[in-house]
């Protein structure tokens, strides 16, 4: 749900396909271009394919010419119960064996024994296996013991047999940023300490008691006394005149910007704010370790981050915190002298300059795509957005968002949050356990979900609160932070280009300005006169990039040339269709791949993403997915010997054409269905009942029931 998530450019229904096929057939190729179609050459056109309905179980039967009918299997999404029932229930069965006795083919082998809740049963396991997949085992082919033995779905090519391989012990050598369970409980627990990001929040004023309406009341002098304040009387806490009832209570609200406290982790708590004598609440427990409730609710001003409390500190009494010495230090001289500020953190530097950046995508740019467009030329990676709040509360699928293959020279991570508290603390808890160049700030992001929770574009309209973020982020670590934006929220009030002399100051070391707003979402072209104009405003300690519709070595040469302030392109969508887009701009030519090519590349792929996902059924079905919404942006690609235009430009719509050959013909279907055939291919046939939808519909022509 990054700020370039990938989306469709105006590409609909397959009735768009066909109208696109009819119109090309009768205009020259100018006007085709002047309409955004892409002018394939005409003895290549051919008309829309019909789409029939399948005989295949699951597909919905249709007679004569009549419409078909809604398949049967579009389906609500299941509930965590149910996915965690079905779950279980398949861990019960013979094919959920456990993975200690696959390993090695040796029931004795797993230390829980007639405790382990998965099958032991070793001959039911191997009677309900399904058939091998062609080819040869991601891991053999490097010379090394597979991991998942009797449960790899390429077990007929192990050389000796089922191998005893540790995945982890691979995972560890090629593969780095991993959450360690240790580290995973202290923040299950919030009891992981942010020394250095509360100070700096301290430090900069974005952490008082201006920052919650979490307050407890005191029935003494009528007076309110405020938790994580700056000025404290004897106790260590401020004092408000104010009207109090007779009780001490604890209240908690949330705004309808969606706000929550983003340091409770559980997904299975109950919803409720537990007062404990001893300890006080909201995220202090000083007396009982079990996991905190779910996402206790909390009143969070507008323009400053949440009165969580200090993790950084001890608890004192029922409401008040003693800061950590060196946490303390660091407010000791602030307060004493608030006219001097402090001098900005020496930072490593990281020359973007002329570099081939590819953008975080969510859901496609995973850890195998980035390994095959480094094969391709990429020179920078970073990782799909990964949202603060889930990192915060330890939750291994977030996390996972954060590994870096050892291939990847040069890697950052992209992280999104509303609150300069949130931000800072992550960033702090990802320069503690990860190995990356730089942290990147998503502030770009367009998804109504992010939006609404105050993230993403929606900062575009909180000036303040953008730089609060930026300040405490770089002020945290030493990691340079990188901040992503769009040119405004609302199209046609484009405001980038009135901060962006600040953002240095700020503290930030580069920004990519895509070159649009929030409100175009992928629709109409990137604005890149725009752009050049924020990078000709920008200081010289800061660099620029630019993002928005870089298709070609053609593009990237002509935003070089026509401002050469601007560092480097940031290439998104563009490396979605075509990967090597890397390799053409670097050998500055247009690459008539052929489909033999692309497939080989589809390969490198499945090889990767079986090493990062595993060579067992889950594995295997995991990169199926992957590749499949992969595949739902490749089939836009139009080979360079079937154009009468060249480059092609990322807006245009490719109308039905045949290819050079079979291969390349059904790489250029628009039909889910002819995806799940290519990835059959590759990966073998698709489980009984598989059905599959991108995750981005627009992408989708037919819903592929699979036929």
């Amino acid at each position: 749900m990054g700020d370039d998530t990938p989306a469709a450019t105006g590409t609909g229904p397959e009735v768009s396909n066909g109208v696109a096929a009819a119109v090309a057939a009768e205009r020259t190729p100018e006007e085709l271009v002047a309409k955004s179609i892409a002018p394939v050459k005409k003895q290549f056109l051919r008309p829309p394919p019909v789409r029939p309905c399948s005989k295949d179980q699951n597909d919905a039967v249709c007679e004569g010419n009549a419409k078909p009918a809604q398949s049967n299997v579009v389906k609500e999404k299941k509930s965590k119960r149910q996915l965690k029932r079905e779950r279980r229930e398949v861990q019960k069965s013979p094919l959920g064996i456990c993975p200690e006795v696959a390993k090695k083919g040796d029931v004795t082998r797993c230390p829980y024994n007639d405790k382990c809740r998965y099958s032991h049963d070793i001959e039911a396991y191997k009677a309900q296996k399904p058939e091998d997949i062609e080819g040869e085992c991601p891991f053999m082919a490097v010379d090394e013991p597979c991991p998942y033995g009797l449960s790899c779905r390429f077990l007929g090519t192990h050389k000796n047999g089922v191998a005893d391989g540790d995945v982890n012990a691979r995972r560890r050598t090629s593969e780095m940023n991993g959450l360690s369970k240790n580290v995973q409980r202290l923040l299950w627990k919030n009891k992981m300490k942010f020394s250095k990001a509360d100070a700096k929040l301290k430090a900069l004023g974005l952490m008082g008691h201006a920052n919650s309406k979490i307050i407890a009341m005191s029935k003494e002098n009528g007076s309110v006394v405020s938790k994580n304040c700056d000025v404290t009387d004897g106790n260590g806490c401020s004092e408000f005149p104010s009207n109090t009832d007779d009780k001490v209570e604890l209240t908690a609200e949330i705004k309808e910007e969606g706000r929550v406290d983003e340091t409770f982790p559980s997904d299975e708590m109950e919803l409720s704010i537990e007062v404990k004598e001893e300890g006080g609440a909201h995220g202090t427990f000083p007396s009982d370790d079990s996991r905190p409730s779910k996402k206790s609710r909390s009143v969070i001003e507008e323009e400053f981050g949440s009165g969580e409390a200090d993790n950084g500190g001890k608890v004192v009494g029922q409401t008040c915190m003693e800061p950590e010495p060196e946490a303390a230090a660091n407010i000791e001289f602030s307060e004493n002298d608030r006219s001097l500020k402090t001098h900005p953190r020496e930072k490593k530097l990281i020359d973007f300059r002329e570099k081939l950046y590819l953008a975080p995508l969510t859901t496609v740019g995973n850890l195998p795509f980035r390994r095959v467009c480094k094969g391709l030329g990429a020179d920078i990676t970073c990782g799909e957005m990964a949202m603060c709040t889930n990192l915060l509360q330890g939750q291994a699928s977030e996390w996972a968002l954060l590994r870096r293959h050892s291939s990847e020279d040069l890697f950052g991570v992209q992280i999104c949050g509303a609150y300069p508290d949130t931000v800072a603390r992550t960033v702090e808890l990802i320069e503690q356990e990860c190995t990356v160049d730089f942290i990147d700030i998503n502030m770009g992001c367009p998804i109504d979900i992010v939006v609404n929770k105050g993230a993403g574009s929606a900062l575009l309209t909180k000036p303040m609160r953008m730089k609060g973020i930026v300040q405490a982020a770089s002020g945290t670590v030493d990691i340079p932070i990188t901040i992503k934006v769009r040119t405004a929220y609302f199209e046609g009030k484009n405001r980038i280009d009135s901060l962006i002399a600040d953002m240095g100051n700020w503290g930030a070391s580069a920004v990519t300005i895509h070159g649009r707003s929030r409100q175009q979402r992928y629709s109409k072209l990137a604005d890149w006169e725009y752009v050049y104009q924020c990078a000709k405003k920008a200081p010289d300690s800061l660099q620029v990039l630019g993002n928005g519709d870089v298709f070609s070595y053609v593009d990237w040469n002509k935003h070089k040339a026509e401002c050469p302030e601007l560092s480097s392109c940031m290439i998104a969508r563009g490396a979605l269709i075509k990967p090597w887009v890397f390799t053409e701009i670097k050998e500055q030519r247009h690459w008539d791949i052929t489909s033999g090519e692309r497939f080989n590349i589809l390969k490198d792929y499945v090889r990767c993403g079986l090493e990062h996902w595993g060579s067992d059924t889950k594995g295997v079905e995991t990169t199926r997915r992957f590749l499949l919404e992969w595949l739902s942006y490749t089939c836009r690609y139009v080979p360079v010997g079937l154009l009468d235009v060249i480059p092609q430009r990322l807006s245009w719509r490719p109308p039905s054409y045949f290819g050079r050959d079979d291969l390349e013909t059904l790489m250029a279907s628009d039909s889910a269905a002819d995806w799940v055939r290519l990835s059959e291919m590759l990966l073998g046939k698709v489980p009984d009942g598989f059905t599959f939808a991108p995750k981005h519909k627009s992408n989708a022509y037919d819903r592929a029931e699979n036929g």
